[in-house]
């Protein structure tokens, strides 16, 4: 099924004024806007889950975001192994269904369903279409983005809260650093 959308997508990509650029760097996956069978999707592909980026065209977080942080090679590759990825635009029109077969507008899945009043938001679905990690803002880089990936992928977030995650990665970061100097010194 995934391969019909895809050949469909590019085949009218063809004969449209669209133009969809070939790169597999490209972290957001394309979609015709139906979450649960993107859900399935996942599930064949043996993905953790689904990422729900939710964005809207004014937000220089956002923006910054996309173009130093989500494209970065690292990011992308981590990413598309373990995640589905989709951008959500929280003032679309578009119709789009839910994870449940909900037929509704994107702004309104952002707003009613998942109260998105801030962006970016980074919304981590399990395989049953359940949201189970919520990030409201920007990350302060990759870093933390990778981290906040990892939390789900590993999750991380069934026993503490990502606050605490980040620190103990922070710790860890400083304690190798230490142990990298003492090295040299000696």
């Amino acid at each position: 099924m995934s391969f019909f959308r895809t050949a469909l997508i590019l085949f009218l990509c063809m004969f449209t004024n669209i133009s969809i650029a070939a790169n597999e760097k490209a972290i957001f996956s394309l979609t015709f806007g139906d979450f649960s069978e993107e859900l399935e999707d996942a599930k064949d592909q043996g993905k953790k889950g689904i990422l729900l980026f939710f964005e809207m065209k004014e937000c220089p977080f956002c923006h910054r975001m996309k173009t130093t942080v989500l494209n970065q090679p690292e990011v992308i590759s981590y990413f598309k192994k373990h995640l589905s990825v989709f951008s959500i635009d929280i003032e679309g029109d578009v119709l789009m269904t839910d994870f449940a077969g909900n037929e509704m507008k994107m702004k309104d899945f952002a707003f009613k369903h998942n109260r998105v009043r801030a962006t970016p938001v980074f919304a981590f679905y399990d395989l049953t279409g359940k949201k189970v990690v919520k990030y409201t803002g920007p990350t302060s880089g990759v870093d933390e983005t990778m981290w906040l990936a990892e939390y789900f992928i590993t999750e991380e977030y069934m026993k503490q809260r990502f606050t605490k995650f980040k620190k103990a990665k922070r710790a860890e970061i400083k304690r190798l650093k230490k142990l990298k100097n003492n090295k040299k010194v000696n």
